[in-house]
């Protein structure tokens, strides 16, 4: 696996992330009858809070971003995004994983939603999240912090 990092997101980092966005979620999108060019960015820069995002390097290039966001008694996995080349080689795992340790640590409850038929619930699925609900477009899942699982 190659070095991976996470650094606190800034404020400029938002066109990067918002193109990834535009990238990744474009053949879900598409498939869904949803994709919109200027929407699928729009609504990354609307959404961005610097403070609640991370950027992924790989070999200390820009690769991605996660951001978690505290809403009552959860925290919401959220623009999970990494990069096609970054892909398939345990990191998306790996940050993942990070994140799943200090909400067990911490006994939070994660929140998160994918697009139907998207093959990142698999990814969801394999590391302890549930369904807790879908619609037309959206699949919503749920993890409890280790010690709270049935």
């Amino acid at each position: 696996m190659h070095e991976w990092s996470l650094r606190p997101a800034v404020r400029a980092d938002v066109e990067a992330v918002a193109e990834l966005r535009a990238v990744v979620l474009r053949a879900d999108l598409e498939r869904l009858g949803r994709f919109d060019e200027r929407r699928v960015r729009g609504r990354l820069r609307d959404g961005f809070v610097a403070a609640h995002t991370w950027v992924i390097e790989v070999d200390g290039v820009f690769a991605g971003c996660v951001a978690l966001r505290p809403e009552g008694d959860a925290r919401w996995l959220e623009h999970f995004y990494l990069s096609p080349h970054a892909q398939g080689r345990g990191i998306g795992s790996a940050v993942l994983g990070r994140f799943l340790g200090e909400a067990d640590r911490d006994s939070v409850r994660l929140r998160l939603d994918v697009l139907r038929g998207s093959p990142a619930r698999r990814l969801y699925e394999r590391h302890g999240f549930v369904l807790e609900r879908e619609d037309a477009v959206d699949v919503f899942l749920v993890r409890e912090p280790a010690g709270m699982r049935r």
